[in-house]
């Protein structure tokens, strides 16, 4: 069983027991999220597809950690110019765990 959920303006396919990484979410450690904005489900080859979302259907998952993605480095140079700056960026994520996906 999975299922298509709106988390933070993206679209993911879940599934139980999956550990996903989302935008950083306002929610403490440990704590439970739920997701009403599931846009698919498919349950063993029965389909449910949402106009928009599916009603009655939501997704609930644990909280496991805030963590730091790979750094991505921005070098900007202007040749002959004399010109160039070096900046890094670490996005911010939320690792969940999706404990019940219910339909």
């Amino acid at each position: 069983m999975y299922a298509i959920v709106e988390i933070g303006g993206q679209q993911l396919r879940v599934e139980e027991k999956a550990k996903v990484f989302v935008n950083l979410m306002d929610a403490e450690e440990g704590s439970t999220v739920n997701f009403e904005k599931v846009l698919l489900i498919d349950n063993e080859g029965k389909v449910k597809v949402g106009q928009p979302v599916v009603k009655g259907a939501s997704v609930s998952a644990k909280v496991l950690a805030h963590v730091k993605g790979e750094k991505a480095i921005v070098f900007k140079k202007k040749r002959r110019k004399t010109y160039q700056v070096m900046n890094g960026h670490r996005q911010q994520y939320t690792q969940i765990e999706i404990e019940k996906i219910t339909a």
